[in-house]
């Protein structure tokens, strides 16, 4: 007999003591079931495998057999296209129209972040491969040119020189351009006012300036109208035009997007606009800043001409900026590449490998010294913080902050009401 067949029980009589029975036990709830949503399942792996095989073939027959088609790139490109046509059908009758669409296009994502890394690999390959000769050799990378003719062999001369002109420039371009940079992007977007679009138009259009443009404006402003020689200081005021505003649309970009609520906890605490910019947009923003300072150091460290037409060039070591001529390494690949000797051309490969593990160094650095996330309190906020919730400097011991308690308003408290600048 089921439930639904028992009788109805009599209800008690008012007052009367209820009959004792066994207490029903509480039924658990179903466990929760994790919903995955991203992986790769069985069927998206034999999609892709068949889709793969599947438009190869067809590729080939289309090519070979049936199209007077030939060259490695159509072949490439129409491979690529019937991959997309045949996982769009092989999806489809699997999938609704919807997740076809989604799963179709994180495919041309995908394979798309696979060929510029396949492409930078090629790149750093082939530079490797080419300049493997001059860089295998220690007195490459601790010896300069000054001693070293065209058909000396591959163990004399090296870069040494070219590498401390590169780091010097681009130190002083970085020291010019990002406090102008960070300076400009805090005006346009914390102080406004009728001088805000001049500035932000200027910028703009500096932006789009060629390289080559800035470096005629140092060599005739600088050089010409003032008489000053070329030398490493010349070509770092060079990259600074070029630097400053790359990192002024990039910095004004990020200040932008710091929340306004943390500007207004911060005037509600009694901070003026100065602390506020200071204590709580910037340090908020600081990994965004690091972010635009690399662009910008991106952007001059791989310049030729603004450096050819200000720094000069020579073959011996001058560590001195303000002071003679002085090379960099793009100008010293510009310079051996073009000579037709194989040593040459390998010294310059070798240069070149140089200048990308340099740029990674620096970029790796900069990321490195960005700091800490948004909101993250440092050591010395925190013992502030410490020392104020203590004893001795209040009878009455302020509570720990719940752990749920938003970061980044801790930060904008500790910097407004500590006063740290």
């Amino acid at each position: 007999m089921t439930t639904l067949d028992k009788a109805p029980t009599e209800a008690p009589a008012q007052g009367a003591p209820a009959a004792p029975g066994p207490v029903p036990e509480p039924q658990s709830p179903d466990p929760e079931r994790k919903v995955k949503l991203r992986g790769v399942t069985r069927e998206d792996v034999f999609t892709i495998l068949g889709s793969f095989t599947g438009s190869l073939g067809l590729d080939w027959v289309l090519y070979e057999r049936v199209l007077p088609f030939s060259g490695a790139l159509g072949f490439l490109l129409c491979w690529y296209l019937l991959f997309l046509a045949g996982y769009f059908l092989l999806g489809r009758l699997q999938w609704g129209a919807l997740m076809v669409r989604e799963r179709l296009v994180s495919v041309v994502a995908w394979s798309a972040g696979l060929l510029v890394v396949g492409l930078i690999a090629d790149q750093i390959g082939y530079v490797a491969s080419r300049g493997y000769d001059a860089a295998q050799h220690a007195n490459f990378f601790t010896e300069s040119m000054e001693k070293t003719a065209s058909l000396s062999p591959i163990t004399s001369g090296g870069a040494l020189h070219a590498v401390v002109g590169s780091l010097e420039q681009l130190g002083l371009a970085t020291l010019f351009a990002v406090p102008l940079g960070i300076a400009a992007a805090v005006f346009m977007s914390e102080i406004g006012g009728r001088m805000a679009r001049p500035v932000r138009t200027l910028v703009e259009a500096m932006t789009a300036l060629p390289s080559i443009v800035a470096g005629l404006f140092i060599l005739g402003i600088v050089i010409l109208t003032f008489g000053f020689d070329k030398s490493g200081f010349a070509a770092s005021l060079a990259l600074t035009v070029m630097m400053m505003p790359i990192v002024t649309r990039a910095a004004e970009v990020v200040i932008r997007l710091v929340p306004g609520t943390l500007r207004e906890a911060s005037y509600a605490l009694g901070g003026s606009q100065w602390r506020t910019v200071w204590n709580v947009v910037l340090p908020t923003a600081r990994r965004g800043l690091v972010t635009a300072v690399v662009l910008g150091m991106a952007r001059a460290v791989g310049e030729t001409s603004p450096v050819l037409l200000t720094a000069g060039f020579t073959s011996r070591m001058n560590a001195n900026p303000f002071e003679g001529q002085q090379i960099s390494l793009p100008l010293y690949i510009w310079s051996y590449v073009k000579l037709p000797v194989d040593e040459m051309v390998a010294r310059a490969f070798a240069a070149a490998l140089t200048l990308m593990a340099v740029v990674l160094i620096l970029f790796v650095t900069a990321r490195m010294l960005g700091g800490r996330a948004a909101g993250e309190l440092s050591g010395r906020q925190k013992r502030k913080l410490a020392r104020a919730a203590s004893p001795a400097h209040s009878a009455r011991p302020a509570e720990p902050a719940p752990a749920h308690v938003v970061p980044a308003a801790a930060s904008v408290r500790t910097a407004v009401a500590t006063g740290e600048h």
